[in-house]
């Protein structure tokens, strides 16, 4: 089964197509101690209700920086990886048929971008990983591992995105027109679909009529899409449910993703007393927003 099959599977199972995004900040978790050792309580406590109470993402997505930041490599202390180890174990126990997204970003020359494939997906043994475009096919391509995806940056959420997203390029690929750099980018990404399943893009919430220009081309094309910025960053899920649908496009191989607004709702300061309740209820509310 390759990963598009995997994508509309698990929206199918789940009857959803959010993802969860799983970026820790040791000042927002419960408990007490080291990283590791909080990172590990949160998720086993609320991966446990979640399970219990049938609420599953159709996908995951830890990223990758909120884990490493808290090893120590030249003290010989890894805590923050092995918490990442942890987390993802926790994950293929609890929601084994959930595909996993690493977000990692990563981009760099053949045979680097390769050395990176291998670490998302062989070290770290996730079904996808999120790829920077702007070195092009050879940078990208290496990522296309069997069976496995790659969401490349297209139109991002954050509010620089717009600087080098937006401006104005000549696309030699679907015509000879000017369009904005995300329309370029997004014709290399269909092409890059076309000859490998699994090629997907990050499209930001953020902006309706963006989003509807992007996955309007995607329709029908197999491409899945990463959608983040809902939540915190001011998207809203029944809006990108919306504009997908009367773009034409196959909501199953969407993921919108939610990350502080679903592990730590109360934005500022330490986890409340009923951190988890306030979780789970926020869960509760996108997967409801995001049913299929």
């Amino acid at each position: 089964m390759d990963y598009v099959d995997r994508l509309i599977e698990s929206a199918d199972f789940t009857g959803n197509v959010t993802c969860m995004g799983l970026d820790p900040v040791l000042d927002a978790l419960p408990g007490e101690g080291g990283f590791r050792e909080r990172v590990n309580a949160f998720a086993e406590q609320l991966f446990r209700r979640m399970k219990l109470e049938g609420l599953s993402p159709a996908a995951f997505k830890p990223n990758i920086g909120y884990y490493v930041i808290n090893d120590n490599p030249r003290d010989e202390d890894f805590s923050g990886s092995a918490a990442l180890a942890d987390v993802l174990d926790m994950l293929e126990s609890f929601f084994p048929s959930i595909p996993v997204i690493l977000d990692s970003k990563r981009g760099d020359i053949a045979k680097s971008s390769q050395n990176y494939a291998h670490e998302a997906f062989d070290c770290w043994q996730a079904d996808a990983v999120t790829v920077s475009p702007y070195m092009g096919s050879d940078s990208v391509l290496p990522f296309a591992f069997p069976d496995k995806g790659i969401y490349v940056l297209n139109r991002t959420s954050n509010p620089g995105g717009k600087e080098l997203q937006n401006m104005l390029a000549l696309d030699k690929v679907d015509s000879h027109e000017l369009y904005p750099f995300y329309d370029a980018v997004a014709h290399h990404i269909a092409a890059w679909a076309g000859e490998h399943r699994g090629v997907g893009a990050v499209v930001g919430a953020t902006n309706m009529e963006e989003l509807g220009r992007i996955v309007g081309y995607y329709a029908g094309r197999d491409v899945p899409t990463l959608i983040p910025g809902v939540g915190s960053q001011g998207g809203s899920a029944p809006e990108v449910m919306e504009a997908m649908r009367k773009a034409g496009y196959d909501v199953r191989l969407a993921r919108i993703n939610s990350s502080s607004g679903l592990t730590h709702p109360w934005k500022k300061g330490p986890a409340p007393e009923d951190w988890l309740d306030a979780c789970l209820q926020s869960i509760r509310r996108l997967l409801d927003e995001t049913k299929c």
